[in-house]
């Protein structure tokens, strides 16, 4: 399965469009190349297409003193992405440059004796990672003149999008299953544009979307994770940047991150490979490992069972976020799962749960379900001895908990009293 990598191109038609560095759209499966507009499909074999790049001109330490120069924010490493050089100047809502946080308690909770890190992603502006690949989508909907931004969502998603329209002055319009979690359809809904609810699950949500694109009702429109999907997945890339610069230009030794689509797996993988390849960090071996909700595990069930093909599952699990039965990215996900050494793994939403309460109460983080959903699985691969506790680990964290609420319903007062020393003593909490 190919691959795509960091590389000069021999491109003869220059882009029609200022996106940086970034030169054609290349066909992962095939690697037939494209000049960059709004496609996201191989016209030759029907593969993803995916941004290819011209870094051949870059000095590595002037590049990395331009990054550590740049905003605390995703376009520090604008000169990796498909932007323009002024992309820090315009209207966008500027995500990224999140927490790293040094994990010691959960560490200790886990047996992890090489150093435990969470990236946690809550912390960006509609607190989840898509805020991302939304920020990156909206340039590339710029450059290609859309008018109005969409895309289905699993929640957060359509949160991200909605915001980032709103502070670009563009219409949104985003699609979601009609059972979300209510958190996230009004976190969806406050930002102004139409949110349209679709009978039935994501994939059907996915389906419909497509179907517009092909639609005149559907022209100046831009889909962040569909005709916008190589720029907007670019996105991603950007946790693995962040994490290796501050780990001190270092790689980790394994990774935990929670599949989807897939997509944010194989792009982390992406923003490893480029910065090996241009010298930012050392070229050394690092394991990635894929977390899913045993409850949508289809690319769980295919690692297990040693098949290269992911059969697509009906979702049934608490984190909603996470449950895409027929994942796109999922074949992706198991040749990087396989390549470097790691492995893909599942929990129950009992497990979920009981994770989401344990980082909350050793690190003060309080993660979506999502994030029990790679804290549990991390517990797991640790148990079963997929995941050395003597190397470097970094665990995504990729919302906020207060967008699934349900998850935690049942926690509250550890104790009523009367507003007297009696009652609290009387109560056992003296």
């Amino acid at each position: 399965m190919a691959v795509q990598t960091v590389e000069s191109t021999t491109e003869s038609a220059a882009p029609s469009v200022d996106l940086g560095p970034a030169v054609a759209l290349s066909c992962r499966e095939c690697g037939h190349r494209v000049p960059l507009g709004p496609v996201f499909a191989c016209q030759e074999c029907f593969g993803p297409l995916e941004i290819a790049y011209d870094f051949s001109d870059h000095d590595t330490e002037e590049l990395r003193r331009r990054i550590e120069a740049g905003p605390a924010n995703i376009w520090r490493y604008a000169p990796l992405l498909p932007v323009p050089a002024d992309v820090a100047t315009k209207p966008n809502i500027n995500p990224g440059w999140t927490k790293l946080v040094q994990a010691d308690n959960l560490a200790r909770e886990l047996g992890v004796t090489g150093g435990l890190y969470v990236k946690d992603d809550s912390g960006n502006p509609t607190h989840s990672f898509k805020d991302r690949v939304v920020a990156q989508a909206l340039e590339a909907a710029r450059a290609f003149g859309f008018t109005t931004l969409s895309c289905s969502s699993t929640g957060n998603l359509a949160g991200a999008v909605g915001a980032a329209a709103a502070r670009a002055g563009l219409r949104s319009c985003v699609f979601i299953p009609h059972d979300l979690e209510q958190g996230k359809v009004v976190m969806a809904a406050v930002y102004g544009g139409e949110l349209i609810g679709i009978e039935g699950n994501y994939d059907d949500v996915n389906r419909f979307c497509s179907e517009l694109i092909g639609d005149p009702a559907g022209e100046g429109w831009g889909f962040v994770n569909v005709n916008l999907r190589p720029y907007y997945a670019e996105g991603s890339k950007t946790l693995a940047y962040e994490i290796c610069e501050q780990l001190g230009w270092r790689l980790p030794d394994q990774l935990v991150v929670p599949i989807a689509s897939g997509s944010q797996l194989t792009k982390i993988d992406k923003g490893l490979r480029e910065l090996i390849e241009l010298g930012l960090v050392e070229d050394r071996p690092y394991k990635i490992f894929g977390a899913q909700a045993e409850g949508c595990s289809p690319v769980s069930t295919a690692y297990k069972a040693g098949h290269d093909v992911v059969r697509p599952q009906k979702p049934k699990t608490i984190a909603k976020s996470l449950a895409i039965g027929n994942p796109a990215d999922g074949p992706y996900v198991l040749d990087i799962a396989r390549r470097t050494g790691g492995a893909v793994e599942d929990v129950t939403d009992e497990q979920i749960v009981e994770a989401i309460r344990l980082l909350a109460r050793t690190e003060g983080i309080f993660a979506e379900t999502a994030g029990g959903v790679t804290v549990g699985v991390t517990k797991k691969l640790i148990e079963n001895g997929d995941l050395d506790p003597a190397l470097t680990t970094v665990v995504l964290n990729t919302g906020d908990g207060l967008k699934t609420l349900d998850a935690v319903a049942d926690t509250g007062l550890t104790a009523t009293i009367r507003p007297n020393l009696e009652s609290f003593r009387e109560a056992g909490l003296a």
